[in-house]
């Protein structure tokens, strides 16, 4: 519920506008865009007090994230400050890449974080008339309203610093401070505001969560990188990213004082230019969706049925007959009818089921990860293949669990043990083998290890299609609470603390003693430089891992046979 006096204050603009409640916000109005401007913010700021009025906690959290936000912007001012006393260049270099990034969070971060700030938008100010002009000027200084305007704020205020020993610097980077400000604002308002009808979907989500994986996957070595000093960073040239960060849409506005100050005007001019076009487009696209979330009705989030007309796409992956895809043909063919239609159910899976991609999503950011933690000679980062292939063959050790209730359907068709485990664990290879050998090939083309490339995939697929085999064993002995269909891939379940971690625990140290011969022997190779040794584990690991992959799914076969029912019942209770 709006304020009384704002509200009555917003529709004495809209009759002064000769505007109807509910029309389209480039309606006319003659309302001065100042106006509309300063009821906007006044009604952010009341919306907020309103708030904090209204909870303790929330304004402890507002005080402590102030104290925090300051506290950081301190700190990098401070060290921005030091650095330009000493190298000028460095310190410009360091100013653009970090811009960058404070441009690409303000962009991103209102898309993943559900539940951010949005008292104000389009929605609220759909009833009053008001011209899209008017919405987007308003809206934009609202945005600035709150903790992260402003701090982001004094944080572009401050890093004038870097320029005091340059007058010429110091002038452009007012200008070019100002449009920083305004690319993050108009930029996050932008993309939030042409994607807010998928931002409720379940897919989104799920991407969104998956996405974060990001950063937590480099926040840790990027730490230990960064603590070894300037012996470890003079490995990177922190001038060549801000060159090549500087000609992208979020870096583009922080160059231009460095170019100023090196002498450089016609580039300035260019950055500047850029800079100005990038702002435009965002305002553009900006107004654009404002015009279309002004009007109409809201977007459905996902649910309910399909317009007429809407065809499912046809296939196997789309859940079709096996039998009229050629790839279906070739599983029939082989496998059979049965373990067919489970492995085109599992692809189905691999494909469109967040908790799967989950383990996808990691492996590319397993090379990089053990970059930043290796000495320099590649050999940590080959750890990354076997680890990417023990993610993804393990993935399906929950795959009964991961059904639920659905497991009901293989149950009650009376589906043999051997179709079941047999179709999971060929869809499970036919996704593992491709990915497993790209990473493969990838970490060792960029150490340029190619002597150790038999050893290296004689043990990545080794470890692959063995924990296939013991997976097919594990899910069908234990149930343990995973994330419920429709739940995203990072949800806990309550409970699943100890069943999970000993049940893991417990299957780790079986998968670890099956795959140990090729270990030892890849080991000893990659040591030694040995290239027969190498091939030797290669043949080591291939024979066994398919040894070891048949054993688990026979022996699975005879374990789901046996327990079937008592399967069900377990994940039909399991929270």
């Amino acid at each position: 519920m709006l304020p009384s006096s704002v509200y009555r204050e917003a529709m004495t603009a809209t009759a002064a506008a000769g505007a109807v409640p509910g029309e389209r916000l480039r309606a006319p109005s003659p309302t001065p865009t100042r106006s509309v401007a300063h009821l906007v913010v006044s009604l952010k700021l009341r919306l907020m007090a309103n708030a904090l009025t209204r909870s303790v906690w929330q304004l402890v959290a507002l005080a402590a994230s102030t104290t925090s936000g300051l506290a950081a912007v301190a700190i990098l001012l401070f060290a921005l400050g030091a650095t330009s006393r000493t190298d000028p260049t460095l310190a410009g270099a360091w100013l653009v890449v970090g811009g960058a990034v404070l441009v690409a969070a303000w962009w991103l971060v209102p898309l993943v974080a559900f539940g951010v700030d949005s008292t104000v938008s389009a929605e609220v100010l759909r009833p009053y008339g008001l011209r899209r002009r008017d919405v987007v000027t308003g809206l934009a200084a609202a945005g600035l309203v709150g903790v992260p305007g402003v701090l982001t704020l004094l944080l572009v205020l401050g890093s004038t610093v870097v320029w005091r020993e340059s007058p010429a610097a110091l002038m452009a980077s007012l200008p070019a401070g100002v449009l920083a400000v305004a690319t993050c604002v108009v930029g996050s308002r932008t993309w939030t505001t042409l994607l807010a009808p998928v931002r409720s979907s379940r897919r989104f989500r799920d991407a969104s969560a998956l996405s974060l994986l990001v950063p937590l996957a480099v926040a840790v070595p990027l730490v230990g990188w960064a603590a070894r000093g300037p012996a470890a960073w003079s490995a990177v040239s922190v001038e060549r990213v801000a060159e090549i960060v500087s000609w992208t849409p979020v870096g583009t506005v922080w160059a231009v004082p460095s170019a100023v100050a090196d002498g450089r005007p016609g580039t300035a001019a260019v950055h500047l230019g850029l800079a100005v076009g990038v702002l435009l487009v965002l305002v553009v696209l900006w107004a654009r969706g404002l015009g279309r979330a002004s009007v109409g009705p809201a977007s459905r989030s996902g649910g309910g049925p399909r317009p007429a007309g809407t065809r499912l796409r046809s296939g196997l992956l789309s859940g079709a007959s096996a039998a009229r895809d050629p790839l279906g043909r070739l599983l029939a063919a082989v496998l059979g009818g049965a373990a067919a239609a489970v492995a085109a159910r599992s692809l189905t899976y691999w494909v469109r089921d967040p908790r799967y991609l989950g383990a996808l999503a990691v492996v590319p950011f397993l090379p990089l990860v053990l970059a930043l933690l290796d000495r320099g000679d590649g050999a940590l980062v080959l750890l990354a293949c076997p680890l990417a292939a023990f993610l993804v063959g393990w993935t399906i050790s929950a795959d009964v669990a991961y059904d639920h209730t659905a497991f009901w359907v293989h149950v009650a068709a009376g589906v043999s043990g051997r179709a079941d485990r047999l179709g999971r664990a060929v869809a499970a290879t036919v996704v593992g083998v491709p990915v497993t050998a790209v990473v493969v090939l990838g970490v060792v083309w960029s150490t340029g290890r190619w002597a150790d490339l038999p050893a290296v995939a004689g043990v990545t697929f080794g470890v692959l299609l063995t924990a296939l085999g013991l997976s097919s064993v594990v899910s069908a002995r234990f149930v343990y609470p995973v994330p419920r269909p429709g739940d995203g891939p990072f949800s806990s379940p309550q409970g699943s603390a100890v069943a999970d971690l000993t049940t893991q625990a417990g299957g780790w140290g079986v998968l670890l003693l099956l795959v140990l011969p090729e270990t030892a022997v890849a080991l000893v190779a990659v040591v030694r430089g040995d290239l027969v040794l190498g091939w030797v584990a290669c043949a080591l690991g291939l024979g066994l891992g398919a040894f070891w992959w048949s054993a688990g799914v026979r022996l699975g076969a005879h374990v789901l046979e046996r327990r079937a029912p008592e399967l069900l019942q377990q994940v039909a209770t399991t929270r």
